[in-house]
């Protein structure tokens, strides 16, 4: 049986056919793009942003972070393969999949299956468009690989809830699954895809080296924040302190800075680490009271919640503690509300044992 190719003959030219790649920054979805392309197929780049997945971000606040890698890993991908790369922000549409998925959490707050579900609709709803005009949608997917969403039982329920069904193609593990409409068709050669499974990083690997890509980003749990235990752990906590599970992206990106610290349930302090954090900070001490050292040095520290003149003194002996004058008998520190006004105080700074490890959030 002769291949077709991935042209159709409408009686002038042919017409190339056209995908559409969900490119995270990863490995898979770096290749998964490549083998598409390799067969002739007009290949664009999809990049979502939900707000919790902004890789660099942390290391470039941090100082000491400051000659670690900063790049934009998608943008990178696109580059490397030559693609055009259209990044959509749908951080509030997402919000409804943090805090209602249908399917629930992995092992953090990481809605992965509904995340996957979601992303696929939107880029069908994208690539199905008039004016774009795309054939059908690519993914990085490899059975096995992650225990929520990638699992082979849950693969036809990512294609057909998102709308896409057999025009989603996953080129790393295809031979393990139903031909999709693109092979049936002969716009790709399904013996020119994988049959990748498992969580073994070695096949990948090697067809990168196939390719020639020796700089890629590593993919232990991909970019997204909600598969960190620690970052669940503070999102958890800020939903239980406000008694509703809501956010905004001012708190997605200061669950990420920090230490974050509540010695009572009306208010948490946000401590900053170092001389970047500081920085970046000093941001938002218009939408927060901050406290700052003046008599030593020391961190910069917004207070979150709702708080009194005894919190706010509970909160600077915290913040000496963490300060140049921790062993000092007074510490003199300004506090400064988000209006401008502000006065100086002289505390006691607290006792490393008297600061709760429960307290550390």
């Amino acid at each position: 049986m002769t291949q077709e190719t991935s042209s159709v003959n409408t009686g002038d030219k042919p017409k190339q056919r056209k995908a559409v790649a969900l490119i995270s920054g990863g490995l898979d979805s770096l290749l998964a793009a490549k083998v598409v392309q390799e067969q002739g197929i007009h290949v664009e780049g999809i990049n979502f942003y939900t707000g919790f997945c902004v890789e660099g971000h942390t290391h470039a606040i941090r100082k000491k972070d400051k000659d670690k890698q900063k790049r934009n890993n998608s943008l990178w991908v696109a580059e490397q393969l030559g693609i055009k790369l259209h990044i959509i922000d749908i951080s509030e549409e997402y919000k409804d999949i943090v805090l209602n998925p249908k399917h629930g959490y992995g092992a953090n707050l990481n809605p992965c299956l509904d995340c996957k579900i979601f992303m696929v609709n939107q880029a069908q709803a994208w690539a199905w468009a008039e004016e774009n005009g795309f054939d059908f949608i690519i993914t990085g997917e490899v059975i096995g690989q992650r225990p929520k969403s990638q699992r082979k039982e849950t693969m036809p329920i990512i294609a057909r809830e998102s709308g896409a069904d057999d025009r989603l193609l996953r080129p790393l593990c295809a031979k393990n699954l139903m031909p999709t409409l693109p092979e049936r068709e002969g716009w790709v050669n399904r013996d020119e895809l994988y049959d990748f499974s498992g969580r073994s990083r070695k096949p990948q690997f090697e067809l990168a080296k196939k390719f020639g890509f020796e700089d890629f980003a590593q993919p232990a749990g991909g970019c997204c924040f909600l598969t960190d235990a620690n970052y669940s752990k503070k999102l958890a906590d800020l939903w239980d302190a406000r008694g509703e599970r809501r956010y905004e992206l001012d708190d997605i990106m200061l669950l990420k800075v920090g230490r974050h610290i509540r010695p009572k349930k009306n208010f948490k302090l946000i401590v900053s680490r170092e001389e970047g954090e500081n920085n970046f900070l000093r941001g938002y001490k218009k939408q927060f009271t901050s406290i700052h050292t003046v008599s030593h040095g020391g961190p910069l520290t917004l207070l979150d919640g709702d708080f009194d003149k005894e919190d706010i003194k509970l909160a600077a002996q915290i913040v000496a503690r963490y300060s140049g004058g921790k062993n000092a008998d007074q510490v003199t520190v300004q506090v400064e509300n988000y209006k401008g006004t502000s006065f100086v105080m002289d505390v006691p700074p607290m006792s490393a044992d008297e600061i709760k490890q429960e307290w550390h959030v």
